[in-house]
């Protein structure tokens, strides 16, 4: 297996704070205070108090990046050991998972003389730019495993949280179901699409990812702050279960500000998925009620972000990882694996 490795960025960028919902950057102490106090003030962290709050918050996220890939590790381990799934099956790839419209979406994307004209006949292209929705499993397999994930959630198998923005969810990669389930449905299946679809965000060489799932409900998380994803393509599915509301939304790229964006909402629908560049601004809107899991897949490419690591907007500072990392491989720019970031 090709080693994948993650860049240093990863540990100080990006840092998410509930309140005041707001993305930073974290090198030291007295840079934050530099960077950041007089924003915290105006958005309502006024006192030393309040501040200093807000600085241990971040101090504990940057300590449990760094030490994310032992505790993950430690959390598999046991997983692996004493958690007696509800649903084997679900772990493993099928053609009978996927509906017939996918199948035949997958197809055409691999007959010669295929193009992306030929595939919008296929395949519904929403208002938001380049953000496509399509049926892909059937409602018995996304019953089948939202039964196998509350079944992990309720049992006392330690879980890891899937990352700073969502706080209720399950790293899919420590349940076991990377190798038989995910690794396939991109290498077979949402590859050859998304090589159609997104040609110019490395949609062709997807070669890693990062899956988990999120779950909604009324007094957990309700919605999902506007942010862009650590990848170059992500799906987005709608396992179910019973819901009102929630829909996604989407603005521009990264680099266009919010003041310069409209922003169209996409329906989620279950058992459909969303398929949109990683790297699109996006959110989700807040249930008024019931209860929605949904499965994220963060697709890399190793060929695209080599170049150019998609967070920190930087030539990556390599780091040794374990499994997939963030994606990047040892085949770097010619200029290395340096990166100024502090």
């Amino acid at each position: 297996m090709q080693r994948f490795y993650s860049c240093s960025c990863f540990c100080t960028d990006n840092i998410f704070l509930e309140e005041p919902r707001l993305h930073v950057r974290f090198l030291s102490e007295e840079q934050f205070r530099r960077d950041y106090r007089s924003i915290l003030r105006s958005l309502g962290c006024a006192t030393d108090a309040q501040f200093d709050s807000v600085l241990q918050k971040i101090q504990a996220e940057v300590e449990r990046r760094q030490n994310l890939e032992v505790r993950s590790a430690e959390r598999k381990a046991v997983i692996k050991e004493t958690y007696k799934p509800l649903h084997e099956h679900v772990y493993y790839l099928q053609e009978s998972y996927l509906t017939l419209e996918f199948l035949n979406i997958v197809k055409y994307c691999q007959t010669e003389g295929a193009s992306q004209e030929g595939l919008m006949d296929l395949i519904h292209s929403e208002a938001a730019p380049r953000v496509y929705r399509f049926p892909i499993f059937t409602k018995d397999f996304c019953r089948d495993f939202i039964e196998e994930l509350e079944h992990f959630e309720q049992s006392k198998a330690p879980k890891g949280r899937p990352n700073t923005m969502n706080n209720y969810g399950i790293l899919l990669d420590e349940l076991g179901f990377d190798e038989g389930l995910i690794t396939p449905l991109r290498e077979r299946y949402l590859r050859p699409l998304s090589a159609l679809l997104y040609p110019d965000c490395g949609g062709q060489w997807l070669d890693s990812h990062k899956a988990f799932v999120v779950k909604y409900a009324m007094h957990e998380d309700l919605d999902l702050s506007y942010h862009y994803d650590n990848a170059e393509v992500t799906l987005n599915v709608s396992l179910g279960k019973d819901f009102t509301e929630g829909n996604l939304y989407f603005g521009d790229m990264k680099e266009v500000p919010l003041s310069e964006t409209e922003c169209v909402e996409v329906e989620h629908r279950v058992a459909e998925a969303v398929l949109h560049r990683g790297q699109q601004m996006h959110g989700a809107l807040r249930i008024s009620s019931g209860l929605r899991w949904n499965l994220i897949i963060w697709m890399r490419a190793s060929r695209q972000r080599n170049r150019i690591c998609p967070m920190c907007g930087r030539t990556p500072r390599l780091q040794p990882s374990q499994g997939y990392g963030d994606g990047f491989t040892a085949e770097a720019s010619d200029s290395g694996w340096t990166c100024a970031l502090t």
